[in-house]
C-alpha cells in the first residue's frame, strides 16, 4: 500500500563509492533463503530511509546500515547513496502493457539495461499488490487485479532476458486466495506480503483498511495473524521460493493529513509487538523481513529506537538463521496450568550454528503461557538472548520457561 509503483526511473548513478564494483550475483537456495554472490543472506529491508521531513541523505542510510539492516528500496542518487552506506537495494521496474507491448517492452527493457551493472542492485519490482482491490476504491470491481498474472509472466521473461543476475520482488496484499496469488508465481521469484495489524481501534476510514478498522482479513485480529500470513505465503510461494514479510513501521493515525490527527489514536507498534511480529514470521518460515511506513514515524523517537533494536537482534542472529543445519530433533511442548487454555501456544524454529543450538520460540496466545520444552538433546547450558544474560536449567534435554502475552524468547543452548 502507498509504495512507489510502476514507470520509476531512474538514471542511477554508477560512480558512487562502495566496496562493490561488480554486479552482484542474486539466487536462493532451496530453502528459499537468498543467496548473494552465493552465500546465504537473511534479509532485513526498508522501504525508507530518512522519513518526510528529512529527505534521504547519506547519514540516513549509515544508519540504516548500522541498525542492521541490509537492503533498502532506492531509485537514482538514492541508489548510489545506499551503496556508499553498504547497502543492497531494490526499485520498482513497471509491468509490460500488453496493449501497447512494444513500447512498454522497450521501455522496461532500457530500465534494466540502465540498472543491472549497479554494483549494489538486489532486485527489481514490478507491480505493488497486483491482485488487490480495495473496496473503497471508485468502480472497485472485487477480483479484477491492478494487473494480471499474465502481465508479470510476460514481464518476467522479458526481464530475465536482459538481465539473469538480479531476482523480482512482488509484495502481495494479505487478502485474496492462495491460488489467485500462486498464479503469480511464474512471474517473480520473492513472494511477499505486508500486513500491519497495531491499530489503537476506532481509527477513521482509511486506505487499505476493511469497514471493521483492520487491515487484515482472518478472524484473528490480533499481532498473532502475522505468523498465519506468513504461513499463507510459504503455501502460496512453496517450499523452495523466498518468502518475505512486510511490517509494520508506522501508527495508521500518523497517515493521515496533520490537521486531522488525534494524537490519542496515534499508536506505534511497541518494542514488544514489533519483536513478536519478527520473530513469528521468521519462525513460520520467513526468509527476510522488510519494513514500510518509517517515512511516517519521527526520527529520532522511542518508535524508531525500538525498531531499530528487533533489526539488530535479527541481524545478530543472521549467522543461525542462515545456517542449514536446522534442529533434527521435534520439540515437544508440555503446558502448565496457571489458568489459561492454549489456543495457538508456543511456536519454535530450532537452528544449529557454531557449535550451538539456537531457538526461537514465540507465545501465539493472547494469555501468558507456561511450558516445557523437550527432545533438546545432550545440550546443556542455556542463555536466553537479549535478557540480561538470564539462563535456565538444561534437564534430561528439556527446559522449562513462561511467555508473556505475546511474548519472545531466543534461546542459546550449548554443551
Amino acid at each position: 500500500m502507498w509504495k512507489q509503483r510502476g514507470g520509476v526511473l531512474l538514471a542511477v548513478v554508477l560512480a558512487a563509492a562502495g566496496a562493490r564494483t561488480a554486479p552482484i550475483q542474486m539466487g536462493y537456495d532451496k530453502d528459499g533463503m537468498i543467496t548473494v554472490n552465493g552465500a546465504r543472506t537473511f534479509i532485513v529491508g526498508s522501504y525508507y530511509a530518512g522519513n518526510k521531513d528529512h529527505p534521504p541523505a547519506l547519514e540516513s542510510y549509515q544508519e540504516l546500515k548500522e541498525a542492521g539492516f541490509n537492503l533498502v528500496s532506492a531509485s537514482g542518487e538514492q541508489a548510489a547513496l545506499a551503496q556508499q552506506a553498504g547497502l543492497m537495494f531494490w526499485t520498482n521496474i513497471g509491468t509490460l502493457d500488453l496493449g501497447k507491448r512494444e513500447e512498454s517492452a522497450q521501455q522496461i527493457r532500457e530500465r534494466v539495461l540502465t540498472l543491472k551493472d549497479h554494483p549494489a542492485l538486489a532486485f527489481y519490482e514490478q507491480f505493488d499488490e497486483p491482485a488487490w482491490t480495495w473496496i473503497g476504491e471508485p468502480n472497485a470491481k472485487p477480483g479484477a487485479p491492478r494487473a494480471t498474472s499474465e502481465q508479470f509472466q510476460a514481464t518476467y521473461e522479458l526481464m530475465r532476458g536482459v538481465d539473469t543476475n538480479h531476482l523480482i520482488y512482488t509484495n502481495h496484499a494479505p487478502t485474496n486466495l492462495v491460488g489467485t496469488l500462486q498464479a503469480y508465481n511464474a512471474g517473480t521469484d520473492i513472494v511477499a506480503t505486508d500486513i500491519y495489524p497495531v491499530t489503537p481501534g476506532g481509527i477513521k476510514y482509511m486506505f487499505a483498511l476493511f469497514p471493521d478498522g483492520h487491515q487484515g482479513d482472518f478472524n484473528d485480529t490480533y499481532i498473532s495473524q502475522v505468523g498465519r500470513y506468513a504461513a499463507k505465503m510459504r503455501a502460496v510461494a512453496g517450499p523452495n521460493r523466498p518468502v518475505f514479510m512486510v511490517l509494520q513501521a508506522f501508527a495508521w493515525e500518523a497517515l493521515l493529513p496533520l490537521e486531522e490527527q488525534r494524537s490519542e489514536k496515534i499508536l506505534y507498534p511497541s518494542y514488544g509487538d514489533s519483536r513478536f511480529m519478527a520473530f513469528q514470521s521468521i519462525i513460520q518460515g520467513a526468509n527476510g523481513i522488510v519494513y514500510w511506513g518509517s517515512h511516517f514515524m519521527p526520527q529520532p523517537s522511542e518508535a524508531w529506537t525500538t525498531l531499530k533494536q528487533v533489526v539488530r537482534e535479527i541481524a545478530d542472529l543472521a549467522p543461525a538463521l542462515e545456517s542449514t543445519q536446522s534442529l533434527q530433533a521435534s520439540v515437544q511442548v508440555e503446558y502448565h496450568e496457571i489458568g489459561y487454555d492454549v489456543d495457538s501456544g508456543i511456536q519454535w524454529l530450532g537452528k544449529a550454528h557454531g557449535g550451538k543450538l539456537y531457538l526461537l520460540t514465540c507465545n501465539a496466545d493472547k494469555h501468558r503461557n507456561q511450558a516445557t520444552l523437550s527432545g533438546l538433546g545432550a545440550w546443556r547450558t542455556c542463555t536466553v538472548l537479549n535478557e540480561g544474560g538470564r539462563t535456565l536449567t538444561v534437564e534430561n534435554g528439556a527446559i522449562t520457561d513462561t511467555w508473556e502475552r505475546f511474548g519472545v524468547h531466543v534461546y542459546e543452548i550449548r554443551n
